[in-house]
């Protein structure tokens, strides 16, 4: 398998879904003849052109309006929103209603609509730029949350995702997007929805985590191994619904847990996972759960991100204190 960047495999697998299904469309701001932003959709406009892959106006609530449009035309709409920090200019098109026209119309209609969006630290961006705002999409029924925390499953998470006839949330972690390389498969492949998946095999202590922070989870782990403790990592992949099946497996196995996310402790879907723990398989625990998350305070400035964000030191200090609980 070829070795690519995270960004590398998003756009990839942007290409086959396009390739495939002449009714899948790619629009948003900026995406068209500049590829983006971060240049996830370069070269598709000129490839496939300008009806399927187009630039829309700075306007995040049209670009909701338009992709509920096209779904009643029998579209498999892909919208960019630039950083999802601006996702509240578009959350009654996704709340309000691409979240609840299913069960509206007795699944006689359906949503095949992909939200696209970068979120995440690390990169020094503006105010408003890198907010971790999964949490709240978490929160809607009817919306999948997907995030991918490698580029393989970058691919073919996405691939699910845009096969779906429900609304995904699809959020890329800005971080990665050069800095993180992996082996991808070739071709159109897809990789399940719903489903965790055990990043490293462990048998001390689970550590739980999503997106950005499953790499930090992985350095943990070879940290921690040094330390004589065996520390299993299972990714989410999908927040939302949670695989809660994965997670019963993971604690009843270790009975140790560690919860860790980027965003902060009141965001984010750690909580969630905790309560899930607590109320299905506390009799497995051998510990209370360890949380390692963001500060309760607004994101930062750039100048104040390194201090603020969770490292992988954070995920190992917890973990330990986990496992030595008396």
């Amino acid at each position: 398998m070829a070795v690519k960047s995270y960004i590398d495999a998003i756009r990839e697998g942007l290409d086959l879904a396009l390739e495939k299904d002449p009714d899948t469309l790619i629009f948003g701001e900026d995406v068209g003849q500049n590829g983006g932003v971060f240049r996830a959709t370069d070269g598709l406009q000129a490839k496939y052109g300008e009806d399927r892959v187009f630039n829309t106006p700075l306007a995040e609530s049209g670009i909701g309006g338009l992709a509920i449009g096209l779904t009643t035309q029998n579209y498999r709409p892909i919208m960019e929103i630039q950083f999802f920090g601006f996702i509240f200019e578009v959350m009654d098109s996704i709340a309000g209603q691409m979240s609840r026209n299913r069960f509206r119309f007795n699944n006689t209609r359906h949503m095949p609509i992909v939200v696209r969006s970068p979120y995440g630290g690390g990169t020094k961006t503006p105010e408003m730029h890198a907010d971790n705002l999964e949490g709240i999409v978490a929160q809607v029924p009817g919306i999948r949350v997907v995030m991918p925390a490698n580029p393989a499953d970058a691919k073919g998470l996405l691939l699910s995702s845009i096969e779906s006839n429900d609304p995904v949330i699809f959020l890329e972690n800005l971080h990665l997007y050069r800095s993180l390389k992996g082996e991808v498969p070739e071709g159109y492949y897809t990789t399940p929805l719903d489903t965790a998946a055990v990043a490293r095999e462990g048998k001390d202590v689970s550590i739980i985590a999503y997106g950005g922070t499953v790499p930090l989870a992985l350095k943990a782990a070879d940290t921690l191994a040094e330390q004589g403790i065996d520390a299993e990592v299972l990714d989410l992949r999908t927040v939302s619904p949670l695989d809660i099946e994965a997670i019963g497996k993971t604690v009843q196995k270790t009975g140790h847990v560690v919860v860790a996310q980027e965003a902060q402790r009141l965001a984010g879907v750690g909580s969630k996972v905790m309560a899930e723990i607590s109320e299905r398989f506390i009799l497995s625990l051998a510990a209370p759960i360890g949380f390692v998350a963001a500060p309760d305070s607004i994101y930062p400035f750039p100048q104040a991100e390194g201090d603020w964000m969770v490292k992988a030191d954070d995920i190992v200090a917890k973990a330990v204190e986990v496992v030595n609980y008396d």
